[in-house]
């Protein structure tokens, strides 16, 4: 994992070198500009509005808890200036002191306007006066809280940027080659090189529930972590090289601050990218994964236009045809998740990118459910996700779970977690009637995990792929799924004798676990219910009962089971919805009308 974000890194500094790092810099927010005088004295601190923040490219930053340890061109006000509001003098006078010393000592030697000024500053500033000062009065109270700061120089009618004098970041590239304090070099567990070994990497941002400072994805900082003989010496316990460390944290830095490479699902951020056609890649990625929409990305119709075809290409298995992408190419995908200040690594896969969208076909294809014409035509894992919550929940309980489970199973092609099949089930027991909705308990986010699960998970005689279609299939005989249809149809007898529906609420959850108990008393129940009917809409009456005559017929259901097992709960669940879509499905422009319509609209007559 490390080596392929190091690799991801070399990749970066070769095809958007604007835009990362290189070996001994990094890219922080600069909230404040001091501006010296030629001579060194303190002109002004100039604010930045959030939204005129910049991110400059500085020199590497040390990893502070509680030590002192100063930072070169750029830190905050306790090391620049030598004041905040923390109420404690005597430590700010020492980290003040070693800024001073830092500075002066790297700065020593190099004549340029900027180093003088700097030298200059360090030499002749009083920070027992600074709260005196006008700049620092007028910079504000926010300036004492934190926020880095950069210097600025005016030299000669010109405001000149340390951080672009050529001979400072040479003063800087050469002290940090040579900072290295470990007492031997080692072997790099990511290179394989010798070389000086980072004791603290630098810190991960970006990841949600983390701390906002950063968390560490390699750290040791407590014996239990330590290995035997290497007490106290924290990185090298997991030897990574000082160049490998800062390689693999600013490419991973890059893909959390950049919204095309990362996307939370859950307590899970998801971090994505490729080794070729590294923004096409991903691009396609996020949109067919339902991590980003059309209307999310910039561009015209066109973008939305070649997306939609995207993904019905993929799902139909066809991802050759995508223009663009780079099929061949290594794609990863990882999942990371706060764990105190460290990060957990929930997975990490990866594959050709023609792999992982063959495997996306494939999930898309097992999900597949009969839907309105204004609903998506696949469902994304979040959306699936969420038909397990329970709505009334403060928090989400399942979904950090199965987050990575349901992932690694879509990208990987492997069996669903049977918790997935468990949870949809015991929500759809769970779920109150809600009579504006004509699903019912059976939505069609849990009947496409059903669906899914049964293809995939138990994909062979009944529940394969061909015979557990999407819609109904009249031909299947077995008695679970005959009789979930047959559920429907006695509601639907219940709904035109009286209106309204009452034996979902009372009898759904039996029927679908313990048939022989519910249907007799149902088919009772549906004689009464038939004959109302018939006295005022005969011909409606003689279809209901023909469609229940022939979904209970002996051939189907010989006798009701005294109970279904899991697989035949979710058949059944399957069955219910399908005979229901049915009778709700339009007929696509044939102006014709079957018999049951015409006694629906006899009925309604």
């Amino acid at each position: 994992m490390l080596d392929a974000l190091a690799r991801y890194y070399d990749q970066l500094l070769r095809d958007k070198p604007d835009e990362v790092a290189p070996f001994g810099w990094c890219s922080q927010r600069v909230a404040y500009v001091a501006e010296l005088s030629a001579h060194g004295e303190l002109l002004s601190i100039v604010p930045l509005a959030d939204r005129e923040a910049m991110t400059r490219t500085v020199p590497s930053q040390v990893k502070r808890a509680v030590n002192i340890a100063a930072n070169f061109l750029c830190d905050n006000s306790t090391y620049l200036l030598g004041v905040d509001n923390r109420g404690k003098p005597d430590r700010t006078a020492r980290c003040f002191a070693a800024a001073s010393e830092l500075h002066v000592r790297l700065l020593e030697g190099v004549d340029t306007p900027c180093a003088r000024a700097i030298r200059l500053f360090f030499s002749t500033w009083q920070p027992r006066q600074a709260l005196d000062f006008k700049a620092v009065i007028q910079a504000g109270e926010k300036l004492l809280s934190g926020g880095n700061i950069a210097f600025m120089v005016q030299s000669g009618g010109a405001l000149l940027d340390p951080l672009d004098d050529a001979a400072i970041r040479d003063a800087w590239e050469s002290a940090f080659a040579e900072s290295d304090d470990s007492t031997k070099p080692m072997r790099c567990l990511v290179t394989g090189e010798r070389a000086p070994i980072a004791r603290l990497h630098p810190s991960i941002k970006g990841v949600y529930g983390a701390q906002s400072s950063g968390a560490s994805l390699v750290s040791f900082n407590a014996p239990a972590f330590e290995s035997y003989g290497h007490g106290g010496e924290q990185g090298r316990n997991a030897p990574v090289s000082e160049r490998a460390a800062q390689a693999y944290t600013t490419a991973l830095n890059y893909l959390l601050s950049d919204p095309r490479h990362h996307v939370r699902l859950g307590d899970t951020t998801v971090v994505y990218w490729s080794d070729g056609k590294d923004s096409e890649n991903s691009w396609v990625f996020s949109y067919v994964m339902g991590m980003r929409t059309a209307d999310e990305e910039e561009g015209s119709t066109d973008t939305s236009v070649f997306l939609d075809a995207a993904m019905k290409a993929i799902a139909r298995g066809n991802y050759r045809d995508v223009e663009g992408i780079d099929p061949d190419a290594t794609f990863y995908v990882m999942g990371l998740a706060p764990s105190a200040a460290r990060l957990a690594v929930k997975f990490f896969l990866r594959s050709s990118f023609g792999q992982m969208l063959d495997n996306i076909g494939r999930h898309y294809r097992r999900s597949e459910m009969a839907h309105a014409p204004h609903e998506r035509d696949h469902l994304t894992p979040y959306q699936l996700l969420r038909e397990v919550e329970n709505p009334k929940a403060k928090k989400p309980v399942v979904t950090p779970v199965l987050n990575a489970p349901l992932l690694r199973a879509i990208l990987e092609d492997r069996p669903y977690p049977a918790a997935l099949y468990t949870n949809a089930l015991m929500r759809i027991r769970a779920t109150q009637e809600d009579p504006n909705n004509h699903l019912r308990k059976v939505t069609r986010g849990r009947a496409s995990i059903i669906r899914a699960y049964l293809i995939r998970n138990r994909g062979n005689g009944a529940y394969s792929e061909e015979t557990l279609t999407m819609k109904l299939n009249e031909q299947r005989n077995e008695t679970a799924y005959c009789l979930g249809r047959a559920f429907a149809i006695l509601e639907r007898i219940q709904e035109a004798a009286n209106e309204k529906v009452t034996i979902t609420n009372r009898y759904f959850n039996s029927a679908s676990a313990t048939p022989a108990t519910v249907f007799p008393l149902l088919l009772r129940l549906s004689q009464s219910h038939l004959a109302k009917i018939e006295r005022s809409s005969p011909r409606y009456a003689s279809s209901l009962r023909r469609q229940l005559h022939e979904v209970l017929n002996e051939e189907r259901v010989s006798s009701f089971p005294k109970r279904l097992s899991l697989d035949e709960q979710g058949d059944f669940m399957l069955g219910n919805i399908h005979q229901r879509n049915k009778w709700f499905e339009k007929t696509n422009g044939n102006e014709s009308t079957s018999d049951e319509e015409s006694a629906i609209d006899e009925a309604k007559e």
